[in-house]
């Protein structure tokens, strides 16, 4: 099944972070404009998107949103004329899990529109 069809899994916070080399399996599941950033010591994907315009930057940041909403896991996400950033982790485990890795593959998906 591809990572953009799988469900994420409801996170307690009691499981750890995910490990470098399953970081690593990971990325390869994903588009490769994705990239590992660090921030206040807690590991990210980011990606940025460019987009012909501020409207439709409206449009993917909405898309994100209902797509995060329907998964109940939530990015950061900046929106500007011409592009849109999104950055997955998971808050509860100050890292990444699978589910970080899911929602990449399906904002792949909607970067596209």
């Amino acid at each position: 099944m591809a990572l953009a069809q799988e469900q994420c899994a409801p996170c307690r916070g009691d499981e750890p972070a995910l490990g470098r080399a399953e970081i690593d399996e990971m990325m390869r599941h994903i588009d490769d404009t994705w990239e590992l950033v660090e921030r206040d010591g807690v590991p990210r994907l980011k990606r940025r998107f460019k987009v012909k315009g501020f409207q439709p930057a409206l449009d993917l940041t909405a898309a994100v949103g209902r797509i995060a909403e329907e998964q109940g896991h939530h990015p950061r996400i900046v929106t500007e004329w011409g592009a849109v950033t999104v950055e997955w982790w998971t808050h509860k485990i100050r890292g990444l899990h699978a589910n970080d890795f899911i929602m990449a593959a399906r904002t792949d998906e909607l970067g596209g529109m």
